[in-house]
């Protein structure tokens, strides 16, 4: 045992002496694992049917995106209906939540305006968000004006989805039923919510 172990150890001993004789320069010396210096990577956008990879599903190189996801920069804007016009604005004022104001629906309204408002229109809706106090954009309209308290929903509902000027459209973000919980949180804000609200469940 102790006779392999030495020379075992000779052997490594004599390689290494070798391999750094052999190096100077720009010259690396022998590479004896030459995977280990330069690891073989399979080319991501090519798939070769003499040598398929033999770990992913159809000899791929590249995984299949998440079933019902986009991969990042392939989704199609274009075909996403984001028309903005005056005459749609004001149409969308017929429009009516056909949620209820219910605290469940406001609580995620909420939550929902915490991760996506707050930075311009601040936690209560005053326009003092992190990015206006920055300096970086103008004060958006305080949910406490008479503008706002006397907007009609489906105008919220446009304004979020689509955007208004310097707002950008959230329609790809919040699904319809979340923009009207939003909506239905600005009214909890600005003391505008149903009377009923107090007795719902």
């Amino acid at each position: 045992m102790r006779l392999s172990i030495l020379y075992t150890s000779l052997i490594i001993g004599a390689i290494t002496v070798i391999s750094s004789c052999s190096a100077g320069g720009e010259n690396t010396g022998y590479e004896y694992a030459p995977n280990m210096y330069n690891s073989f990577a399979y080319e991501p956008m090519t798939q070769l049917e003499e040598e398929p990879n033999t770990i992913n599903p159809h000899g791929m190189n590249m995984r299949e995106p998440v079933k019902n996801t986009v991969a990042r920069g392939q989704f199609d804007y274009g075909k996403y209906d984001m028309k903005v016009s005056n005459e749609s604005y004001e149409a969308s004022a017929s429009l009516k939540n056909p949620l209820p104001a219910s605290p469940k629906n406001i609580a995620q309204g909420n939550r929902l305006y915490n991760v996506n408002c707050t930075p311009c229109h601040g936690e209560k809706g005053a326009g003092d968000g992190t990015i206006v106090a920055a300096g970086k954009f103008p004060p958006p309209p305080d949910y406490n004006s008479d503008r706002i308290k006397t907007t009609p929903d489906g105008k919220m509902f446009y304004s979020i989805k689509y955007g208004k000027n310097l707002m950008g459209a959230y329609g790809t973000t919040l699904t319809p039923e979340e923009i009207w919980q939003v909506v239905h949180y600005i009214h909890s804000v600005n003391g505008t919510a149903p009377v009923a609200l107090s007795s719902s469940k």
